[in-house]
């Protein structure tokens, strides 16, 4: 598969992920009687537009998105006398939440049915592992962007003592760690120094002492033995997919955590012109290009298509958990209000005075022009970074 193919399929699986999440908003607001009267592909411009009911329904110039227009959704709109009654704001707290909490509810199904369909169809699991193999031995340590052999270039240290599907399992008597992060990093730390590397072939365990050799990579000396070395996903049954895809969905909510919590010093990075690690926060433009990457590995149409699906959920939840956050205009912010709302009315009444009624959004401004400050400037700093240092694979 091609680069621009999977920059291609990730652009259509955010628009049609943006388009559910306003679906959810439009069926719930409908199903309250709440008038919608917008539900619209993209942004600026018409292109195309027809009428069915009380709703238009169309296509706009930039496929950005989408929107879906309810009419009421604060008290500061002017609303036909005629829909008074259905107006956003007018409604119970309970249905008001539910029609808020309905765009990201619809995320969470996207990626909760996109994981448990990759375990079920693969019958391997994406996250945990049965270890790390050996992938491929280079018959050299070379600095050829194409990665073949030049004359001159010396032979690699592994060429004839590892082989394809080798089971790594430690390295200077280190357990290799989940991600095999210790085990690159041993490599690269050692350019002359020999490593010990205990490995499993046909059920026997060995353990073979190589000297990695120096190589020249972005101005840094490090060490190469001249070997791939790849995941062995833990195998999982169709029944064992049901519990699993939770804890899948977990380890995406931690990484998430971490990414979020990690946004100064990721910003840090970018300023100083560092390369960017994998996990960190991630623009639409990165994204964008590690699903090109993703297409363009060379990995069997199988693998590749699980792992662009895979991401596609873990960008699904992350978007369904930002947009709760209770930040003004995300729609968590407003259910904020509402449960703050609904709170200081419980009070008052506990308490014998009069309820102080809906909360003056004029107030409120302010603080969610800050916050939509905020987010154009880290969308504007991690953009900048998806350009001139994009986050790479490998």
């Amino acid at each position: 598969m091609s680069y621009a193919l999977g920059v291609i399929a990730f652009s259509f699986a955010l628009l049609l992920s943006v388009m559910l999440h306003e679906a959810g908003h439009f069926a719930t607001a409908k199903a309250f009687g709440m008038k919608a009267s917008r539900f619209f592909v993209g942004f600026g411009p018409t292109l195309w537009s027809f009428t069915r009911g009380e709703t238009e329904y169309g296509i706009k110039a930039i496929p950005a998105g989408g929107f879906v227009k309810i009419e009421g959704m604060t008290a500061l709109e002017e609303i036909d006398p005629a829909d008074a009654d259905r107006a956003f704001y007018k409604q119970p707290a309970g249905k008001r939440t539910i029609v808020l909490c309905a765009g990201s509810f619809v995320h969470f199904l996207i990626a909760i049915f996109l994981v448990f369909g990759i375990l079920a169809a693969t019958g391997q699991d994406p996250i945990r592992t049965d270890g790390f193999s050996i992938a491929a031995v280079s018959n050299c340590i070379t600095s050829a962007p194409s990665g073949l052999c030049k004359p001159g270039d010396p032979r690699a240290p592994a060429l004839g003592v590892l082989r394809e599907g080798d089971r790594l399992v430690s390295i200077n008597g280190q357990p290799i760690s989940k991600t095999g992060e210790n085990f690159v990093n041993i490599l690269r730390a050692s350019p002359g120094k020999a490593v010990a590397i205990t490995f499993i072939r046909a059920g026997v365990r060995r353990t073979v002492s190589l000297t990695p050799l120096p190589l020249v990579v972005k101005g840094k000396t490090q060490g190469r033995i001249g070997v791939a070395e790849e995941q062995d996903a833990a195998q999982v049954s169709v029944a064992g997919a049901i519990p699993r895809t939770f804890g899948v969905l977990g380890d995406f909510i931690t990484s998430t955590g971490s990414a979020i919590g990690g946004l100064p010093h990721e910003v840090a990075q970018i300023v100083e012109g560092k390369p960017r690690g994998q996990n960190g926060a991630a623009s639409v433009v990165d994204v964008a290009r590690v699903s090109g990457q993703i297409s363009a590995s060379g990995a069997s149409v199988g693998d590749i298509v699980a792992s662009l699906l895979l991401l596609i959920a873990e960008l699904n939840l992350f978007v369904g958990l930002f947009n709760m956050l209770p930040l003004l205009p995300l729609d968590g912010g407003h259910v904020g209000i509402l449960a703050f709302e609904q709170a200081r009315s419980r009070i008052y009444k506990a308490i014998g005075r009069r309820d102080p009624g809906r909360v003056d959004i004029m107030k409120v401004l302010p603080l969610t022009y800050a916050v939509v400050a905020a987010f154009v400037g880290l969308s504007l700093i991690l953009l900048y970074a998806g350009i001139v240092n994009p986050i790479r694979l490998q």
